[in-house]
């Protein structure tokens, strides 16, 4: 069985990025997209798994 590497980031800001999105996803009751905000957060998710710092604007 393959088993991927553990992030190289924190685990916290990592789950802090997931949190945002389930957050995200969660809080669509109108059936819109908030699509530039999903992005955003996607990459604050990669960058946590890489370790790196994204700042948010």
């Amino acid at each position: 069985m393959h088993r991927s590497p553990p992030p190289s980031g924190s685990v916290r800001p990592l789950t802090e990025a997931n949190e945002a999105i389930r957050a995200l996803v969660e809080s669509r009751t109108d059936g819109s997209w908030p699509a530039d905000e999903y992005e955003l957060l996607l990459l604050q998710w990669d960058a946590a798994i890489r370790g790196e710092v994204v700042e948010v604007a």
